[in-house]
């Protein structure tokens, strides 16, 4: 499968649905916690009935306790009405405290979800993506969903109850009287049909703009010092300024639209109530209904109004909360192009690291785009050392995104000890790689954290001895808190020569037969890529070793150097053979050595 369009482009967002489906799928997570729900739902119609039997008794009390004129009964009616208040005081406590806890645990388990399916997405999704705009789906999304299926579903289900039963004790009441207050119904439900489609469309709308304005801040604040450094902060704020301002106005929409439909539903049922109400002053008048019936008919009918109103404004919230769970489920219906087959090879623990490019071409995105790679192939034997060189967009980085299945080839095969890569678990296949980058991630955390990142289980003694064959024990140790010390930020707080050395750590901890070094030292000072290029040297014994390098110093001591240009190897051969054979290796090394062909091949 290939990967969906990235969620942030404009012109793949799909119109808000017409219904409430979306939430349909999230059910799933709501059967994880049956028992929870199934007592929510008995505090629900337990609260729900007791309130119906309010009216009831207030009926009772009038016409038989002030009809009597027996204190005495009045006030057994009235502590009669104290249980029964105290009873759903119980019943709504309960309720709310099962409720409350489904919807945070029901949003907890959905955020995991997404969060792990997100990690196991292909390259091909992230090189359009936008991790801002992913977030807010993660966090803004998510805690739509949790008030819908929290509070709003509750009131929902509470509300519908309610009606049903009120609606239901009204016709037992006076079938006369029922009659006005339910042909009003119609008059209701279809405008609030109407208005939630409304909502429902500007709700997903709005989340869309204030997605993009997350997505902007994410980028300028996770580059703030390039964003100072070119004085882009008044700049940079109106941007924002103006897309936090274009989902304030798409966010007024809807609110404009829940408010008309609340205010809608509230007059045509207040008219409706006291239309009833002078109806059935008459029928006192006329001796067919008594004063206690006319009460419990009226509370009947307020309980019925109030909830048919409730239901309006729950409805509004509830189809805010569908335009959530319909882009949350548009990232979990991604698939992933790099996944792992039905019945995956193995590689043997013991693996050597043989590495085969056959007839490898490669093009990123539509296969109409030009190739990066081309009718590629090469071997390399396990224990080896090749390093790849040549100009920028030669292809070199390619092939290590290739190596660690990051893309499939779009034709040829790769092989790792003579098993297609396509065979293998991505996950099976990375374990048998390490990978120093040239731009190093540092995570938020300790040093030790950032070593262990290469293997999560590793001691404390194992990571120290990472650290010290990486030459990174030495400015470790004499930092205040050691391997305790927080980096800050994409480990703010160290040097660049500090942080590769890092990298090579965890490099070291997780052992792999095959070691990627991708421009490793092109960033460093003088000093530190000495440091850094020894602690490279350690870490390529034994192992199958590929090296980028646009510095040609740092490949001199490779057994091969292959050379890449448009896509395809040029030239291969050791230094001395290179430059000695006058292509493209010789030029660039004149133009980085400043020697002349003798000097170059000497």
């Amino acid at each position: 499968m290939v990967d969906a369009p990235a969620p942030d482009a404009p012109s793949n967002r799909k119109t808000a649905n017409r219904s409430l489906k979306p939430l349909a799928r999230l059910l799933p997570y709501l059967a994880r916690h049956k028992g929870m729900v199934t007592g929510a739902v008995i505090a629900l119609f337990s609260a729900a009935i007791v309130t119906l039997v309010l009216p009831a008794a207030v009926r009772r009390m009038i016409d038989h306790g002030f009809g009597a004129d027996d204190p005495a009964l009045v006030n057994s009616y009235f502590l009669v009405l104290i249980g029964v208040v105290c009873a759903l005081a119980a019943a709504s406590a309960v309720r709310f405290f099962l409720v409350m806890w489904i919807g945070e645990r029901m949003v907890a388990d959905l955020r995991s979800d997404v969060f792990a399916h997100l990690t196991h997405l292909s390259s091909a999704f992230y090189d359009s993506a936008k991790s801002g705009e992913i977030l807010s789906r993660l966090t803004a999304d998510t805690t739509q969903i949790k008030s819908a299926f929290g509070a709003s579903a509750s009131l929902a289900m509470r509300n519908l109850i309610m009606f049903t039963g009120a609606s239901a004790m009204m016709v037992v009441t006076s079938p006369r009287l029922s009659v006005f207050v339910l042909a009003a119904i119609p008059v209701i439900l279809v405008p609030v049909l109407g208005f939630g489609r409304q909502v429902r469309k500007r709700s997903r709308f709005a989340q869309d703009m204030l997605a993009d304005a997350s997505a902007y801040a994410g980028e300028m604040l996770g580059s703030v010092r390039t964003l100072q450094a070119f004085t882009h902060e008044r700049r940079s704020a109106a941007r924002y300024r103006s897309a936090v301002e274009a989902a304030f106005q798409a966010a007024r929409k809807a609110i404009a639209a829940r408010a008309a439909l609340t205010g809608f539903a509230i007059m045509v049922i207040g008219a409706s109530i006291v239309a009833v109400l002078w109806i059935g002053a008459s029928d006192v008048f006329a001796g067919r209904i008594t004063g206690g019936e006319l009460s419990q008919f009226l509370l009947y009918s307020i309980l019925a109004a109030g909830s048919l109103a409730a239901l309006s404004e729950v409805w509004g919230e509830l189809s805010q909360a569908a335009g959530a769970a319909e882009r949350l489920s548009e990232l979990l219906e991604i698939q992933p192009q790099i996944d792992a087959p039905t019945e995956p090879e193995r590689l043997p623990e013991t693996s050597k690291g043989d590495i085969r490019f056959d007839k490898v071409s490669f093009a990123y995105g539509p296969a109409s785009h030009a190739p990066v790679v081309t009718d590629l192939t090469l071997s390399v034997a396990p224990g080896e050392t090749v390093a790849v060189v040549g100009p920028s967009g030669a292809g070199k980085s390619t092939l290590f995104s290739l190596l660690m299945r990051f893309y499939d080839p779009s034709s040829g095969a790769i092989h790792l000890n003579g098993v297609d890569l396509r065979k293998l678990d991505p996950e099976d296949l990375r374990r048998h790689i390490a990978l120093v980058p040239q731009d190093t991630a540092i995570f938020g955390a300790t040093i030790a954290e950032n070593i262990a990142f290469g293997r999560p289980d590793a001691s404390r003694e194992d990571i120290a001895a990472a650290a010290e064959a990486a030459l990174a024990a030495p400015f470790i140790d004499a930092l205040k808190d050691g391997y305790d010390t927080p980096v800050g930020e994409r480990g703010i707080t160290l040097s660049g020569g500090q942080r590769q050395r890092i990298a090579i750590a965890r490099a070291v901890l997780k052992a792999a037969p095959v070691l990627l070094l991708d421009e490793a030292t092109s960033a460093l000072d003088a000093e530190s890529e000495n440091l850094v290029q020894q602690a490279l040297d350690r870490l390529m014994e034994g192992r199958t070793t590929l090296v980028i390098a646009h510095r040609l110093a740092t490949v001199l001591k490779a057994d091969r150097i292959v050379v890449m240009d448009g896509g395809r190897i040029v030239e291969t051969g050791t230094h001395a053979e290179l430059s000695a054979a006058g292509g493209l290796y010789a030029k660039l090394a004149r133009l980085q050595f400043g020697m002349d062909r003798e000097a170059v091949t000497a």
